[in-house]
C-alpha cells in the first residue's frame, strides 16, 4: 500500500510540472527547422506569422527559449517578405504574443508566438 501511494504521488507530482503553451492557431504549420514550425496568413496590410518553437533543455531557461522564439518569428517574417519581393516594417517585439510551456518529464521547453508584419510604405 505504501509503495503504491508513493509511486502515485511521484507520478502526480511529475505530471503537475508539465505545461503546454497556448497555441496561437489550429491550422497546419510548415516545418522551418528542427525546432520550429510556422504559418503565414495574408492580410491587406501585410501578413501574420504564427510559430511553434520547442527544444530540449537539461536546465530550464525559459528566457532563452522566449528570445529564440521571437527571433525565429522575426526571421521568418523577413524571409517571407523577401519571397514576396517586398519590404516590411520592423516588428515591434512588444507586439509579439507569446505563450510558454515546459514538459518536466521530457525536458522540452516550448513557445507559441504570433505577430503581424506590415508592408513598408
Amino acid at each position: 500500500m505504501n509503495k503504491t501511494l508513493t509511486f502515485t504521488c511521484a507520478v502526480v507530482c511529475a505530471l503537475a510540472g508539465c505545461a503546454t503553451p497556448m497555441q496561437q492557431t489550429d491550422a497546419p504549420m510548415t516545418r522551418y527547422d528542427r525546432d520550429t514550425e510556422y504559418l503565414i496568413t495574408s492580410r491587406a496590410d501585410g501578413f501574420a506569422v504564427a510559430i511553434h518553437y520547442s527544444r530540449y533543455q537539461f536546465i530550464p531557461e525559459s528566457t532563452a527559449v522566449a528570445t529564440a522564439c521571437k527571433s525565429a518569428l522575426t526571421a521568418i517574417a523577413f524571409e517571407e517578405a523577401d519571397k514576396q519581393g517586398r519590404k516590411i516594417e520592423p516588428i515591434n517585439e512588444q507586439r509579439i504574443r507569446l505563450s510558454m510551456g515546459r514538459n518536466g518529464l521530457t525536458g522540452i521547453t516550448s513557445c507559441s508566438a504570433s505577430g503581424v508584419a506590415e508592408w513598408r510604405k
